[in-house]
Parts: structure tokens; sequence; C-alpha cells
């Protein structure tokens, strides 16, 4: 999917799962951590590139839901719309890091501002996409997502290691 003459704008990480919980605010004083939570689904880790705008969201969100890598209970690969399923959206920004040496540079990552948009822009279109899925919304599937700009605590439990990469 990314021209291979100019490199991915942005890159996005897929992970079905049973369950997930994310924090995605930790523990302060007098205050507990605060957590998001979905049932089975799809995890989208997703980066922006230097050069993203927000005209490659809809291209991310549609081949991102429709993707077949969810299976249901005949064996058969449908998508998490098809599932139906929930979405749990977490900024990575570290999937935009290469090799030098024995560290990883991040130089061809989108600012922060501009990161924050996108994703922000990202989670809302996902948010529209699934609302706007009969069988999702019957089945009372969610979006839920991360913090931008924040690490945060995953705890994930999955039927198998089927994780996949797209670029855009």
């Amino acid at each position: 999917m990314a021209d291979s003459n100019r490199g991915p704008l942005a890159r996005a990480i897929l992970q079905q799962c049973l369950h997930a919980r994310l924090q995605v605010k930790p523990p302060e004083p007098g205050a507990e951590a605060q957590w998001v939570e979905i049932q089975r689904g799809l995890i989208i880790y997703v980066c922006f590139f230097k050069g993203a705008s927000e005209e490659i969201i809809p291209k991310m969100v549609n081949t991102l839901m429709n993707v077949k890598l969810s299976e249901n209970e005949d064996g058969k690969y449908v998508s998490v719309l098809d599932l139906p399923g929930s979405l749990l959206i977490i900024p990575q920004a570290t999937l935009g890091g290469k090799l030098k040496g024995r560290s990883m540079q991040y130089h061809a990552n989108i600012e922060k501002d501009i990161g924050l948009e996108l994703y922000s822009q990202f989670v809302l279109h996902c948010e529209r996409e699934l609302a706007a899925n009969a069988k999702c919304f019957e089945a009372g599937a969610v979006v839920r997502h991360g913090t931008y700009g924040n690490r945060q605590v995953l705890k994930v439990d999955t039927n198998g290691p089927f994780t996949h990469m797209i670029e855009f």
C-alpha cells in the first residue's frame, strides 16, 4: 500500500484479541489508574510519519476495518465489522523507529502536534465506521483508544499471535 518511492506515511499493526485492557492514565497519589478495555475484536497500533495528512485517514480506516483477520465460529476469516468485534486503538510512535548501530532512532516520525491531530481523526473515523455498522451496533461493539504521547500498560488475551503490519 505504501508508495515505494517515498516510503510509508503511516504504519499499523493489527492483533486479534479475545480481551484487551489498556491503562490510559497511570495511578497518582489519591487516584487509581484509569483503564479502557474491549472484549473480542482487534487491536490497532498506529504510527504516522512525516508527510502524512488527513487525506490518508479514510483509506486507512477502510482497509483496517475490512481486512479479513478474525476467525468466526465456522473457522472462516472475516473483518472486525463482520465478526462483529470491538476496536482498541493504541498510538505507537515506536513503530517508526529505525535501528542505527545499537540504538533506535525516530527521525521519520511526524511532529507530535500533527500526529496527535491525525490520531484523533483516525479514532473519530473508526468510531463512525463502527457505529454505522448494524452488526456491530447490535452486538454492542465499541471503540476504545489510548492516550497519544503517553506510555501505557497493555494486557491482552489472544487466541494466537496473529499479528499483521500494513503500511500506507
